[in-house]
């Protein structure tokens, strides 16, 4: 019996292997769909068994037919032809950057190309270039797209939210015995950085021990690595790792706050202790001896005797005469500087600041909740207004909407808007075209009440040719919000090349906003950009990028990456009311 897990990526090999047979794309995208809709379902099992699947958007008949198959048995017949027909290494070749069904099909028809090892060798031998649609700069691309890949490997770094998810289930777990007097996810993972490499919990008991032996006993660990004393370390079936520190509840904010990190930021802090009379460690700030804070580097040991009661990570920063830092800032990036001048913003955005959501796709584009569910999930989250935000026409592989079809769907949009009190403001996620236009005419984005314009398409263009294309975009009367700012996918898709600082100088030009995209794929603009944004008073828009109702919960990544920018409420456009937001973004001719 399979968990949703592994059905889900079943059906994703599943559709993987259709797409390399030039199945219909409508088709693919369904098994992608049902993917996730499976990964979103609590109840699988009895779903299943009470043949309820259809009732889950995004699953029809057929496809609930082999979910069931699936978990049921483990396999699927219609899976096992396709996994004999094709070779064993061509799914890892789709792992490749910039390398697509089409191509590794086009591949393997000319060069018998059927593994990650002989791409990098028919690429090394220049025999990819003469393959017809290839040439030697394609094959420069794959062979960087390869070498990025390895890096990946390495690294085995995961996605914020995949380890948020994860941390949050252990924590959790661990909670769940009754000597763990404290528990929380620290590390990268609780400053949000992007990616993550491991996961560091730290808790606070009595009885380490206790703790130690409910980790170890956790349903994801796989095997353990470490174990001893306050320590210990496990590896999930996924390949994370799981660093476990317990210490008694008096030591337990210092040791928060010390494995929160980063390293940079507690060296700077650690000077910043002595200048003041302090050390500061994992175990609690101490006074130093008399005549001791000039001593130079040389490490002091702390007396316990001159330890400083700390009840929590405020009362910590408080001692050293600073106001608290949220972890979010604590990157070394002017932050204690900053705190130290009285310059350290005191009103970061917040979940519960922001009034609507942002950038929604219906089952009008690619989305996979018709537009009425996604109007009664917003309301159900308590938000005032919801955008409607569907892919342009030139989006063909996602469903995108032409001017007729718009027209229509503005009529839905009256026709749900009686049914429900959140506000319907009617949109477009507009493709940018390679001369810098937007792919609706001007007097139809006219009549909407937000357009989102992003770059899909030509990310490989130079940077002097995609930094002409966004300012000649900007420039435009109808141009409002820049979506997903540069384009990149975590783990998979750098960002395209251009000009930053360029661009933002005419994104202020234009009056118009930016988007922090809250897609965990995406999480952009990165933090040092939405500085620079900002302090061109640039406004900022939290965007939750969703395809399902699911998807509105991206809006707590779109807070992490805006609060990691020093993003301050006031600068945000949906803190706004519906009516003060649809003024400051609607496009105008």
């Amino acid at each position: 019996m399979l968990d949703k897990f592994a059905v889900a990526r079943a059906l994703r090999e599943l559709g993987t292997f259709l797409e390399l047979e030039g199945e219909n794309p409508f088709k693919v995208r369904a098994y992608e769909n049902g993917a996730r809709a499976v990964e979103a379902v609590e109840d699988l099992a009895a779903r299943v068994e009470s043949g309820r699947l259809t009732e889950v958007p995004g699953i029809g008949e057929a496809l609930a037919k082999k979910i069931a198959e699936l978990h049921r048995t483990g396999t699927l017949a219609l899976l096992d032809r396709l996994r004999a027909k094709h070779p064993p290494g061509i799914l890892e070749l789709l792992q490749v950057p910039d390398l697509g069904p089409r191509k590794i099909a086009a591949l393997h028809a000319a060069l018998g190309v059927g593994t990650v090892s002989e791409l990098e060798a028919a690429c090394r031998a220049g025999r990819v270039r003469g393959v017809k649609g290839f040439g030697a700069k394609t094959e420069e691309r794959i062979l960087d797209g390869l070498r990025r890949m390895r890096e990946r490997a390495t690294e085995r770094r995961v996605l914020l939210a995949d380890a948020l998810a994860v941390g949050e289930g252990i924590v959790a777990h661990l909670r769940g015995e009754p000597a763990a007097l404290d528990v929380a996810v620290a590390g990268s993972t609780r400053r949000g950085k992007e990616t993550v490499a491991d996961l560091d919990v730290v808790a606070a008991s009595r009885d380490p021990g206790a703790l130690s032996v409910r980790l170890v006993g956790h349903p994801l660990v796989a095997r353990t690595l470490a174990r001893g004393g306050t320590k210990t370390s496990v590896e999930l079936a996924s390949g994370l790792q799981v660093d476990l520190r317990v210490v008694p509840p008096e030591d337990f904010p210092t040791l928060l706050h010390h494995f929160t990190g980063s390293k940079a930021h507690h060296v700077k802090l650690r000077g910043l202790a002595r200048e003041r009379g302090f050390t500061l460690s994992e175990w609690g700030l101490h006074r130093l001896p008399a005549g001791v804070r000039d001593a130079g580097s040389e490490e002091i040991a702390p007396d316990p005797a001159a330890k400083v009661p700390i009840e929590s990570e405020a009362a910590l920063y408080s001692a050293l005469g600073l106001p608290f830092i949220p972890p979010e800032l604590r990157e070394d990036t002017g932050e204690l500087e900053a705190a130290r001048a009285g310059t350290l913003p005191e009103d970061l955005v917040r979940l519960e600041d922001v009034r609507g959501l942002v950038h929604c796709h219906t089952n009008w584009s690619d989305g996979r909740a018709s537009l009425e569910e996604m109007a009664r999930a917003a309301e159900a989250l308590g938000v005032e207004y919801l955008t409607v935000t569907d892919h342009s026409v030139t989006a063909s592989y996602a469903g995108g909407l032409d001017v007729e079809r718009l027209r229509r769907q503005w009529d839905e949009i009256a026709r749900v808007q009686e049914k429900v009190n959140v506000r319907l403001l009617r949109g477009t996620e507009s493709d940018i075209l390679e001369d810098g236009a937007l792919d609706f005419p001007d007097r139809v984005l006219e009549q909407l009440d937000v357009v989102v314009a992003s770059v899909h398409s030509r990310m490989k263009m130079d940077e002097d040719a995609m930094t002409r294309r966004l300012v000649r975009c900007m420039s435009l009367p109808v141009f409002k919000i820049w979506g997903h700012a540069l384009g990149r996918l975590l783990l998979d898709r750098p960002s395209f090349a251009c000009r930053v600082e360029e661009v933002l100088d005419a994104l202020a030009a234009s009056r118009g906003a930016v988007e922090v995209n809250g897609d965990p794929r995406r999480l952009e603009l990165e933090p040092r950009w939405l500085r620079a944004a900002t302090s061109r008073g640039i406004g900022v828009v939290l965007s939750v990028d969703a395809h399902s109702v699911r998807d509105l919960g991206y809006l707590r990544n779109a807070v992490t990456v805006a609060r990691r920018g020093w993003v301050r409420r006031r600068q945000v456009l949906n803190t706004l009311g519906a009516e003060e937001f649809r003024r400051a973004v609607r496009p105008v001719g």
